[in-house]
């Protein structure tokens, strides 16, 4: 895959940010209007800003210029107030202005980016139908600077965002992602790999599986990766993962999770990619390359026995969807449980 990174690289002067602008205003980009109410809510922020200092200003205004003429160093505070208040808003109002520039900057690099290189892109898409693990669950859910192929091998790479809890306990979820198309069904396989564990090497992942599920594999793999398959998919698995397929995913991908479900293949990262960088962009496209290229020549053939029926592109229903294992909220109920019944017990027994 020959690619152009100029777009990313090559200098942008001012005038080419602004016509950008104009023109992606005039001609309705989706991206005009993403940047048009970024722009709102942070000149509403800033001018609320600028009203209540310009309140406070005016407020204190006799009893700053009463602490001036007095020459009291006890009205020193009343003086340097409003000041500081004002200095405060001038520094957000110069970083409002850097980032909205940065970001319309961006833009052009991206959009560029992707005609040089018969790609699309979609710098917001809300609620994306894909059936991996991260865009299932959570609450505003919207994929951000997604390049997606136009042609084969079918891909979309970006960022994605989900929400949940509510109130104070709301948190904001971000991942970056490739997604690629798949040309047939398979069983669901999630590799969770070890390299972005937390703390006490605890999964990443917003789910947990049964551990029921686990596959152990030659060689090095399980130092990577933790394989979970649908019980008496075992062979599937094997199937797919030979041992070409895991050594290009120890050296291409084992810092990233990777599920397989339905027809696609997905490869998350707990950090988001900055895919106006020429870096992050070729390490997914070398991905696609490597990775992704051998799970389409190993999988094109693929057909599930238990269907009986090759020609027929499906999965039998016990393994279409991995059986999910026990939540951290789930086992800190339990644990909680267990300490109050073993507290009853030693004041009673």
């Amino acid at each position: 895959m020959s690619i152009n990174y100029l777009p990313l690289i090559a200098p942008v002067t001012r005038e080419e940010v602004l016509r950008f602008k104009r023109e992606s205003r005039m001609n309705g980009e989706p991206w005009a209007h993403s940047a048009i109410i970024s722009t709102v809510l942070g000149g509403i922020v800033i001018a609320f800003i600028a009203i209540v200092g310009l309140g406070v200003f005016v407020s204190t205004l006799p009893v700053t210029i009463a602490a001036i003429t007095s020459g009291s160093a006890a009205g020193l505070p009343f003086a340097l107030f409003p000041l500081v208040f004002l200095a405060i808003g001038g520094v957000a109002l110069y970083r409002f202005i850097a980032a909205a520039s940065g970001r319309w900057e961006s833009l052009l690099r991206r959009s560029r980016f992707a005609s040089a290189n018969n790609l699309v892109y979609v710098p917001v898409a809300r609620r994306p139908a894909y059936p991996g693990l991260i865009f299932t669950i959570g609450d505003g859910r919207e994929t951000r600077d997604n390049y997606r192929s136009t042609g084969e091998p079918r891909f979309d790479m970006g960022n994605y965002r989900y929400t949940t809890g509510s109130g104070k306990e709301k948190k904001t979820h971000d991942w970056g992602y490739l997604a690629l198309k798949l040309e047939r069904r398979l069983p669901h396989m999630v590799l969770d790999a070890r390299g972005n564990n937390g703390l006490f090497g605890a999964s990443t992942l917003p789910t947990s599986f049964r551990s029921s599920q686990k596959l152990s594999l030659e060689g090095d793999f399980d130092k990577h990766f933790t394989l979970y398959c649908p019980q008496q998919y075992e062979r599937d698995a094997l199937y797919v993962f030979t041992p070409d397929l895991m050594a290009l995913l120890i050296d291409e991908s084992s810092a990233f999770d990777v599920e397989i479900v339905d027809d696609w293949m997905f490869v998350y990262s707990v950090q988001p990619f900055a895919l106006d960088k020429p870096a992050p962009v070729n390490r997914l496209l070398r991905i696609i390359d490597t990775v992704g290229a051998k799970t389409l020549r190993q999988t094109d053939r693929y057909a599930d026995e238990r269907i009986g029926d090759r020609s027929v592109n499906l999965v039998a229903p016990q393994g279409q969807r991995l059986k999910r294992g026990p939540t951290l909220a789930g086992l800190s109920v339990l644990v909680m449980f267990a300490w109050v019944a073993f507290s009853f017990a030693r004041t009673w027994f």
